[in-house]
């Protein structure tokens, strides 16, 4: 914020969101001109990597590595410019250079046109290639579009094109193959005095649109690969869930091969999740760029977007199908282990309930052998407690002090005394039982 400013403080992240909006301008192309454009992997390489290949560059022998830091670099080499950027998974080089005045129209002449930038040095770009194109632009009259086509096609040779006018001031023409160097090739026809902007703009565009397409492609090997061992997943699944229904059915076996089901899912999603997302991602991204080339159809000719789309859509529908196929699965894991859950517990339940009656018969019995085991120890103690009355009641006797014999006397005792143990118990029960 300006020292100046009358605002509040800045937000930490305004500078950076507000200048988002002005990320990786296109460049300013006076035409003629030819673009080599070649997006590789970033994966393992890191700025410094980039930053020391474009330190080779002509006159880029003092190049900050702090100029790397906004993922767009464009830089002035002489007699080409090159336009650097990098993104989340690719980085992309792209050299913009003058058309030779003499440069026929033909596939040879592409093929073998010279690049300013020295070919090693294309050819040391850390990462690895993804993609690789060399547009041309030129300046044509479009007021008779098949004519201009038939001028665009003899850049490709023998070769099947698809073209499409774009807004009424250029045509776009390309046949989507790969050559033997390994580039692609795209031929641009603009009305004359288009500006430097508008080219950038066009060749932007053009550029976006391949690199997003490949890179959205990239999730269809990754769904080709999961079709068996989702085929079996669900397999497996299925005769889980059928054994499920049945009362024999071992929870311990069912339960090993659920995990093992769950763990196999669980792995493609965890290594191919992201690789589906992005493949939706990059795929919104080229249906975006589509629209905003604003195709029209040249006679006897598709135009890109419908060529692409034809061959594009069945493979994004093959990965959001494998994705949505992936994701469903482990819904069916989840609801299969909360059945298997259930049929556990309910079997606990019922152990709990026997166990819990055999506790209740058990202690039935145990009461009924102390109340036995009561009944004789009130017995035993009567026992003793006329023994030892009877002892007393002899002593009295010898010293005259009982008129009845002793064991008489103890004969009237022992109800008296069996009334007094049984008393006695009964209050140890009931001060037992008040605590």
């Amino acid at each position: 914020m300006h020292e100046d400013s009358p605002l509040p403080p800045d937000d930490a992240l305004r500078l950076a969101l507000h200048n988002e909006v002005h990320a990786r301008p296109p460049a300013r192309i006076r035409l003629p001109a030819v673009i080599v454009h070649i997006a590789v992997l970033n994966d393992g390489v890191s700025r410094a990597d980039e930053h020391a290949h474009l330190r080779q560059l002509p006159g880029q022998h003092e190049l900050a590595p702090e100029a790397l830091n906004a993922n767009f670099l464009r830089l002035r080499c002489g007699e080409f410019l090159l336009k650097w950027e990098r993104h989340a998974e690719f980085t992309r080089y792209s050299v913009v250079q003058p058309l030779p005045a003499d440069a026929e129209a033909s596939a040879q002449t592409l093929d073998g046109l010279p690049l300013r930038a020295a070919p090693d040095w294309l050819g040391r770009i850390p990462g690895r290639t993804f993609a690789a194109i060399k547009l041309v632009m030129i300046e044509r009259p479009l007021t008779f579009a098949p004519s201009a086509l038939a001028e665009a096609r003899n850049w490709f040779g023998a070769h099947a094109v698809v073209a499409s006018t774009m807004g009424g001031h250029s045509l776009v023409v390309t046949d989507f193959c790969l050559r033997a160097t390994g580039f692609e090739h795209i031929v641009v026809l603009a009305e004359p005095g288009t500006p430097e902007t508008r080219a950038g703009r066009i060749c932007q565009r053009l550029l976006e649109l391949e690199a997003y397409r490949l890179m959205a492609l990239r999730g269809l090997p990754a769904a080709k690969s999961l079709g068996a061992t989702l085929a079996e997943a669900e397999a497996t699944l299925a005769g889980v869930t059928a054994r499920l229904e049945q009362r024999g059915a071992s929870e311990a076996e069912l339960l090993d091969d659920l995990i093992s089901t769950a763990a196999r899912v669980e792995h493609a999603t965890a290594e191919h999740q992201y690789r589906f997302a992005a493949t939706q991602a990059y795929h919104a991204i080229v249906e975006a760029r589509l629209d905003e080339l604003h195709e029209g159809k040249v006679a006897g000719t598709q135009t890109l977007g419908e060529f692409m789309q034809r061959r594009l859509s069945p493979a994004i529908a093959t990965v959001n199908a494998t994705a949505q196929r992936l994701a469903g699965l482990s819904q069916r894991i989840e609801r299969a282990s909360a059945l298997l859950r259930t049929r556990v517990d309910i079997a606990t339940e019922a152990q709990n309930q026997q166990l819990l009656a055999q506790l209740g018969h058990g202690q039935q019995t145990q009461l009924r052998m102390q109340a036995t085991v009561e009944g004789l120890s009130m017995a035993a103690i009567t026992y003793y407690v006329v023994s030892l009355l009877l002892y007393g009641f002899k002593a009295l006797k010898t010293e005259g002090w009982l008129p009845v014999a002793p064991e008489l006397a103890a004969g009237l005792a022992i109800p008296v005394v069996l009334a007094g143990v049984w008393w006695t118990t009964r209050r140890i029960h009931r001060r037992f039982l008040g605590h």
